[in-house]
Protein backbone atom coordinates (compact mmCIF):
# COMPACT_ATOMS: atom_id res chain seq x y z
CA UNK A 1 0.00 0.00 0.00
CA UNK A 2 1.36 3.57 -0.66
CA UNK A 3 1.92 6.03 1.69
CA UNK A 4 -1.02 8.25 -0.12
CA UNK A 5 -3.64 5.27 0.20
CA UNK A 6 -2.21 4.42 3.82
CA UNK A 7 -2.74 8.01 4.51
CA UNK A 8 -6.53 7.90 3.08
CA UNK A 9 -7.21 4.37 4.51
CA UNK A 10 -6.47 6.00 8.10
CA UNK A 11 -9.93 7.54 7.25
CA UNK A 12 -11.54 4.56 9.12
CA UNK A 13 -10.28 5.06 12.15
CA UNK A 14 -11.75 7.50 14.63
CA UNK A 15 -9.92 10.47 14.68
CA UNK A 16 -8.40 12.45 17.68
CA UNK A 17 -8.48 15.67 18.12
CA UNK A 18 -6.04 17.95 19.48
CA UNK A 19 -5.80 19.19 22.96
CA UNK A 20 -4.71 21.39 25.35
CA UNK A 21 -0.94 20.45 24.91
CA UNK A 22 -0.87 21.20 20.93
CA UNK A 23 0.31 24.52 19.74
CA UNK A 24 -2.62 24.97 17.60
CA UNK A 25 -5.00 25.06 20.38
CA UNK A 26 -3.05 28.12 22.08
CA UNK A 27 -2.60 30.00 19.17
CA UNK A 28 -5.97 29.47 16.71
CA UNK A 29 -8.69 30.16 18.84
CA UNK A 30 -6.88 33.61 20.72
CA UNK A 31 -8.97 36.60 19.58
CA UNK A 32 -5.67 38.34 17.85
CA UNK A 33 -7.25 36.12 15.26
CA UNK A 34 -9.46 38.49 14.15
CA UNK A 35 -6.29 40.69 12.67
CA UNK A 36 -5.96 38.55 9.78
CA UNK A 37 -9.56 37.79 9.18
CA UNK A 38 -9.02 39.82 6.21
CA UNK A 39 -5.69 37.99 5.12
CA UNK A 40 -7.94 34.79 5.76
CA UNK A 41 -10.69 35.28 3.38
CA UNK A 42 -9.03 36.88 0.68
CA UNK A 43 -6.46 33.72 0.16
CA UNK A 44 -9.26 31.69 0.44
CA UNK A 45 -11.13 33.36 -1.92
CA UNK A 46 -8.10 33.37 -5.02
CA UNK A 47 -8.57 30.34 -5.09
CA UNK A 48 -10.31 29.91 -8.65
CA UNK A 49 -12.95 27.23 -6.89
CA UNK A 50 -13.25 28.61 -3.88
CA UNK A 51 -13.57 32.12 -5.14
CA UNK A 52 -15.90 30.89 -7.44
CA UNK A 53 -18.47 29.30 -4.94
CA UNK A 54 -18.40 32.32 -2.80
CA UNK A 55 -19.85 34.22 -5.57
CA UNK A 56 -22.03 32.48 -6.33
CA UNK A 57 -23.39 30.75 -3.47
CA UNK A 58 -22.38 33.27 -0.21
CA UNK A 59 -24.40 36.26 1.03
CA UNK A 60 -21.47 37.09 3.14
CA UNK A 61 -21.15 40.30 1.79
CA UNK A 62 -24.50 40.92 2.76
CA UNK A 63 -23.44 40.13 6.45
CA UNK A 64 -19.77 40.42 6.97
CA UNK A 65 -19.54 40.59 10.69
CA UNK A 66 -22.56 38.17 11.45
CA UNK A 67 -21.19 35.41 9.24
CA UNK A 68 -17.56 35.91 10.15
CA UNK A 69 -18.23 35.75 14.07
CA UNK A 70 -20.37 33.03 13.81
CA UNK A 71 -18.28 30.93 11.31
CA UNK A 72 -15.81 30.96 13.81
CA UNK A 73 -18.38 28.86 16.23
CA UNK A 74 -18.20 25.54 14.72
CA UNK A 75 -14.47 26.00 12.91
CA UNK A 76 -13.28 26.68 16.44
CA UNK A 77 -15.08 23.52 17.11
CA UNK A 78 -13.08 20.97 15.23
CA UNK A 79 -10.52 21.77 17.86
CA UNK A 80 -11.73 22.73 20.83
CA UNK A 81 -15.11 20.20 21.16
CA UNK A 82 -12.94 17.70 22.34
CA UNK A 83 -14.67 14.12 22.25
CA UNK A 84 -17.56 15.83 20.16
CA UNK A 85 -14.98 17.47 17.64
CA UNK A 86 -15.42 15.04 15.65
CA UNK A 87 -18.95 15.53 14.84
CA UNK A 88 -18.69 19.27 14.52
CA UNK A 89 -15.94 18.31 12.00
CA UNK A 90 -18.76 16.52 9.76
CA UNK A 91 -21.28 19.17 10.69
CA UNK A 92 -18.89 22.18 9.32
CA UNK A 93 -17.91 19.14 6.32
CA UNK A 94 -21.31 19.30 5.73
CA UNK A 95 -22.08 22.83 4.98
CA UNK A 96 -20.42 22.65 1.57
CA UNK A 97 -22.35 19.54 -0.18
CA UNK A 98 -24.42 21.42 -2.28
CA UNK A 99 -21.77 24.14 -2.74
CA UNK A 100 -20.89 23.71 -6.90
CA UNK A 101 -21.16 25.19 -9.94
CA UNK A 102 -19.45 26.66 -12.84
CA UNK A 103 -17.61 29.20 -12.65
CA UNK A 104 -17.37 32.08 -15.12
CA UNK A 105 -14.38 30.69 -17.43
CA UNK A 106 -16.36 27.62 -17.54
CA UNK A 107 -14.48 25.81 -14.95
CA UNK A 108 -16.78 23.15 -12.78
CA UNK A 109 -15.96 23.82 -9.21
CA UNK A 110 -16.94 21.98 -5.92
CA UNK A 111 -16.36 23.04 -2.07
CA UNK A 112 -15.95 19.27 -1.20
CA UNK A 113 -13.38 18.91 -4.07
CA UNK A 114 -10.10 17.54 -1.78
CA UNK A 115 -7.80 20.28 -3.19
CA UNK A 116 -10.47 23.10 -2.70
CA UNK A 117 -11.50 21.91 0.95
CA UNK A 118 -7.54 21.40 1.53
CA UNK A 119 -6.66 25.27 0.35
CA UNK A 120 -9.47 26.49 3.05
CA UNK A 121 -7.70 24.51 5.63
CA UNK A 122 -4.30 25.28 4.45
CA UNK A 123 -4.91 29.36 4.90
CA UNK A 124 -5.87 27.90 8.66
CA UNK A 125 -2.97 26.23 9.35
CA UNK A 126 -0.91 29.21 8.06
CA UNK A 127 -3.04 31.75 9.84
CA UNK A 128 -1.63 30.46 13.07
CA UNK A 129 1.98 30.98 12.03
CA UNK A 130 0.84 34.59 11.24
CA UNK A 131 -0.99 34.57 14.37
CA UNK A 132 2.13 33.42 16.24
CA UNK A 133 4.48 35.53 14.86
CA UNK A 134 2.92 38.23 13.97
CA UNK A 135 1.53 39.21 17.28
CA UNK A 136 2.25 37.00 19.98
CA UNK A 137 6.19 37.26 19.93
CA UNK A 138 7.23 35.49 17.43
CA UNK A 139 8.01 31.07 16.41
CA UNK A 140 10.75 29.42 15.44
CA UNK A 141 11.45 26.91 12.63
CA UNK A 142 10.82 23.56 15.14
CA UNK A 143 7.54 25.26 16.64
CA UNK A 144 6.62 25.35 12.98
CA UNK A 145 7.31 22.23 11.79
CA UNK A 146 5.22 21.35 15.15
CA UNK A 147 1.81 23.22 13.81
CA UNK A 148 2.73 21.57 10.95
CA UNK A 149 1.95 17.88 12.24
CA UNK A 150 -0.72 19.39 14.19
CA UNK A 151 -2.59 20.83 11.01
CA UNK A 152 -2.30 16.99 9.54
CA UNK A 153 -4.33 15.65 12.59
CA UNK A 154 -6.42 18.62 12.35
CA UNK A 155 -7.56 17.93 9.04
CA UNK A 156 -8.25 14.28 9.76
CA UNK A 157 -10.99 15.48 11.43
CA UNK A 158 -13.30 16.10 8.56
CA UNK A 159 -12.70 12.67 7.09
CA UNK A 160 -11.74 13.94 4.04
CA UNK A 161 -9.15 12.43 1.34
CA UNK A 162 -5.62 13.05 2.43
CA UNK A 163 -4.34 13.24 -1.41
CA UNK A 164 -3.54 16.88 -1.17
CA UNK A 165 -2.20 17.07 2.12
CA UNK A 166 1.79 17.64 1.49
CA UNK A 167 4.13 14.82 3.27
CA UNK A 168 6.67 17.39 5.50
CA UNK A 169 6.71 20.79 6.33
CA UNK A 170 9.45 21.53 3.77
CA UNK A 171 6.91 19.94 0.72
CA UNK A 172 3.93 22.59 2.58
CA UNK A 173 6.53 24.80 1.88
CA UNK A 174 6.82 24.29 -1.63
CA UNK A 175 3.20 23.57 -1.89
CA UNK A 176 2.47 27.25 -0.59
CA UNK A 177 4.74 28.43 -2.59
CA UNK A 178 3.19 26.84 -5.78
CA UNK A 179 -0.61 28.03 -5.13
CA UNK A 180 0.81 31.42 -4.19
CA UNK A 181 2.47 31.87 -7.52
CA UNK A 182 0.18 29.66 -9.83
CA UNK A 183 -2.60 28.82 -9.12
CA UNK A 184 -4.16 32.41 -6.87
CA UNK A 185 -6.36 34.39 -9.25
CA UNK A 186 -7.18 37.76 -8.74
CA UNK A 187 -11.35 37.60 -8.78
CA UNK A 188 -14.53 39.22 -8.08
CA UNK A 189 -15.12 37.48 -4.32
CA UNK A 190 -11.51 38.63 -3.38
CA UNK A 191 -12.07 42.33 -4.81
CA UNK A 192 -15.19 41.97 -2.25
CA UNK A 193 -14.00 41.15 0.53
CA UNK A 194 -11.09 43.62 0.57
CA UNK A 195 -13.28 46.38 -0.21
CA UNK A 196 -14.45 47.50 3.65
CA UNK A 197 -14.56 51.00 2.81
CA UNK A 198 -18.03 51.33 3.54
CA UNK A 199 -18.33 48.31 6.05
CA UNK A 200 -21.01 48.36 8.62
CA UNK A 201 -20.47 49.28 12.44
CA UNK A 202 -19.38 46.43 14.45
CA UNK A 203 -21.68 44.50 16.46
CA UNK A 204 -18.98 45.16 19.78
CA UNK A 205 -19.21 48.82 18.85
CA UNK A 206 -22.91 49.23 20.29
CA UNK A 207 -22.04 52.57 21.73
CA UNK A 208 -20.37 54.05 19.29
CA UNK A 209 -22.63 56.64 17.46
CA UNK A 210 -23.23 55.89 13.68
CA UNK A 211 -22.23 59.37 12.43
CA UNK A 212 -18.79 58.75 14.16
CA UNK A 213 -18.31 55.07 12.85
CA UNK A 214 -19.37 56.76 9.31
CA UNK A 215 -15.86 59.35 9.46
CA UNK A 216 -13.88 56.69 10.82
CA UNK A 217 -14.46 53.64 8.82
CA UNK A 218 -12.68 55.08 6.37
CA UNK A 219 -9.32 55.20 7.75
CA UNK A 220 -10.21 51.81 9.75
CA UNK A 221 -10.16 50.18 6.16
CA UNK A 222 -7.22 52.12 4.84
CA UNK A 223 -5.25 50.69 7.86
CA UNK A 224 -6.72 47.56 8.24
CA UNK A 225 -5.87 46.43 4.36
CA UNK A 226 -2.44 47.63 4.90
CA UNK A 227 -2.14 45.32 7.54
CA UNK A 228 -3.53 42.51 5.87
CA UNK A 229 -0.89 43.28 2.50
CA UNK A 230 1.83 42.96 5.14
CA UNK A 231 0.68 39.67 5.76
CA UNK A 232 0.79 38.29 2.03
CA UNK A 233 3.19 36.55 0.31
CA UNK A 234 5.35 38.68 -2.17
CA UNK A 235 4.21 37.02 -5.23
CA UNK A 236 0.05 37.60 -3.89
CA UNK A 237 1.12 41.15 -3.02
CA UNK A 238 2.79 41.10 -7.24
CA UNK A 239 -0.64 39.68 -8.44
CA UNK A 240 -3.11 42.19 -6.45
CA UNK A 241 -0.96 45.30 -6.69
CA UNK A 242 -0.16 46.32 -3.54
CA UNK A 243 3.63 47.55 -2.87
CA UNK A 244 5.17 46.69 0.59
CA UNK A 245 8.25 48.89 1.86
CA UNK A 246 11.11 48.39 4.06
CA UNK A 247 9.00 51.04 5.90
CA UNK A 248 6.13 49.17 5.85
CA UNK A 249 7.35 46.21 7.20
CA UNK A 250 8.92 47.91 10.37
CA UNK A 251 5.67 49.74 10.96
CA UNK A 252 4.11 46.21 10.80
CA UNK A 253 6.37 44.51 12.93
CA UNK A 254 5.70 47.43 15.59
CA UNK A 255 2.14 47.24 15.79
CA UNK A 256 2.45 43.13 16.66
CA UNK A 257 5.04 44.16 19.16
CA UNK A 258 2.34 46.55 20.81
CA UNK A 259 -0.30 44.34 20.27
CA UNK A 260 1.59 41.20 21.84
CA UNK A 261 2.59 43.69 24.81
CA UNK A 262 -1.49 44.79 25.21
CA UNK A 263 -2.62 40.90 25.25
CA UNK A 264 -0.04 40.04 27.61
CA UNK A 265 -2.22 42.14 30.32
CA UNK A 266 -5.36 40.07 29.57
CA UNK A 267 -6.11 37.30 31.44
CA UNK A 268 -5.62 33.75 29.41
CA UNK A 269 -9.64 33.34 29.04
CA UNK A 270 -10.26 36.46 28.04
CA UNK A 271 -7.86 36.09 25.05
CA UNK A 272 -9.90 33.08 23.05
CA UNK A 273 -13.25 33.38 21.51
CA UNK A 274 -16.21 31.81 23.34
CA UNK A 275 -15.94 27.81 21.64
CA UNK A 276 -12.35 27.97 22.49
CA UNK A 277 -12.86 29.76 26.14
CA UNK A 278 -15.35 26.68 26.98
CA UNK A 279 -12.28 23.85 25.78
CA UNK A 280 -9.82 25.71 28.24
CA UNK A 281 -12.45 25.37 30.93
CA UNK A 282 -13.42 21.99 30.16
CA UNK A 283 -9.65 20.78 30.37
CA UNK A 284 -9.61 22.41 33.44
CA UNK A 285 -12.75 21.53 35.06
CA UNK A 286 -14.10 24.48 35.66
CA UNK A 287 -16.46 22.86 33.21
CA UNK A 288 -18.26 19.45 33.17
CA UNK A 289 -16.51 17.73 30.27
CA UNK A 290 -20.42 16.86 28.99
CA UNK A 291 -21.07 21.36 28.85
CA UNK A 292 -23.00 22.10 26.31
CA UNK A 293 -21.54 23.20 23.61
CA UNK A 294 -21.33 27.02 23.05
CA UNK A 295 -23.12 28.66 20.68
CA UNK A 296 -23.25 31.57 18.67
CA UNK A 297 -25.51 34.51 19.72
CA UNK A 298 -28.77 34.99 18.08
CA UNK A 299 -27.18 38.25 17.17
CA UNK A 300 -25.10 36.23 14.49
CA UNK A 301 -27.77 33.82 13.34
CA UNK A 302 -28.50 34.15 9.11
CA UNK A 303 -31.59 36.09 8.22
CA UNK A 304 -34.81 33.79 9.47
CA UNK A 305 -35.96 33.08 5.69
CA UNK A 306 -32.39 31.43 5.33
CA UNK A 307 -31.51 29.56 8.81
CA UNK A 308 -32.84 26.30 7.44
CA UNK A 309 -30.14 26.55 4.68
CA UNK A 310 -28.06 23.36 4.50
CA UNK A 311 -25.22 25.88 3.78
CA UNK A 312 -25.48 28.16 7.17
CA UNK A 313 -24.63 26.76 10.69
CA UNK A 314 -27.73 27.98 12.28
CA UNK A 315 -28.12 27.10 15.87
CA UNK A 316 -31.50 26.11 17.46
CA UNK A 317 -32.39 28.45 19.96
Amino acid sequence: MTELSTRDAERGAEPEPLGPDSLTWKYFGDWRGLLIALWAGSMQNMHPGLGAGVEQHSRFFAERWQRLFRSLYPIGGVLYDGPRAAQTALEVRGYHDTVKGVDAKGRRYHALDPDTFYWAHATFFVSTILIADHFMGGIGEAEKRRLFDEHVQWYRMYRMSMRPVPETWEDFQAYWAHMCQNVLEDNKATRDVLEIGEIAKPPFLPWLPDFVWRRVRVLVARNFVWLTVGLYDEPVRELLGYRWTARDEARHRRFGKAVDAVFRLVPHDRRYHPRARAGWRRVRGALPPDAPLVQTPRRNLPPPAERDSPTHYSPRE
